[in-house]
């Protein structure tokens, strides 16, 4: 049975700790199961992203949509921010690697900024519970000193969208993610 760690530090991230089963042949491991998030919805889309060393993709955070993210391989090092109002672990930052040394996936609610960095070349997949929406993709300044983020890379290679990203304190009050109540 796979283990189930809700995170301490950032409220509603989850953290699952798979169990691989192995022979001769290989291995297997069950990196999704939907019954694990209680409070999530139904996922509905998969994609994967292959970054090379040094990549830093974030931070990006939603209104409405959930994350599960496991990375196949390599290592990424991986910045959580809970930007929620009314959340009790609002402004906390987690910082968890996630890859070949440390296989687990990662349940990022929605409101909760996340990005990482490519420790090595690696491939991420990972899961959404809607569909694309270009106005539900927003981001907040991947250095901004009020988050504190630790990335691992001393000189990442950052995209033109995520170097043009808003410090926290600057997100329009609209933009603001808030706790949603569970039903």
């Amino acid at each position: 049975m796979s283990q189930i760690n809700p995170s301490s530090t950032i409220a509603d991230v989850i953290v699952i700790e798979p169990i691989a089963f192995g022979d001769d042949r290989g291995k297997f491991t069950e990196t999704y199961r939907r019954s694990w998030f209680p409070i999530g919805r139904e996922m509905v889309q998969g994609s994967r992203s292959d970054k090379i060393a040094d990549s830093l993709v974030g931070l990006h955070y939603h209104l409405h949509q959930a994350d599960y993210w496991y990375v196949v391989t390599g290592r990424a090092k991986v910045v959580l921010h809970d930007l929620r109002v009314g959340s009790p672990t609002n402004g906390a930052t987690l910082n968890i690697e996630l890859g070949e040394e440390n296989p687990v996936g990662l349940y990022i609610p929605p409101g909760v900024a996340h990005g990482f960095a490519a420790i090595s070349d690696m491939v991420l997949t990972y899961l959404v519970d809607s569909y694309y929406n270009p106005s539900d993709e927003l981001g907040v300044a991947y250095d901004d000193p009020e988050i504190a983020a630790d990335w691992g890379v001393s000189e990442p290679v950052v995209s033109e969208r995520d170097r043009k990203n808003p410090l926290r304190a600057a997100i329009p009050e609209h933009l603001r993610p808030r706790v949603t109540l569970r039903t």
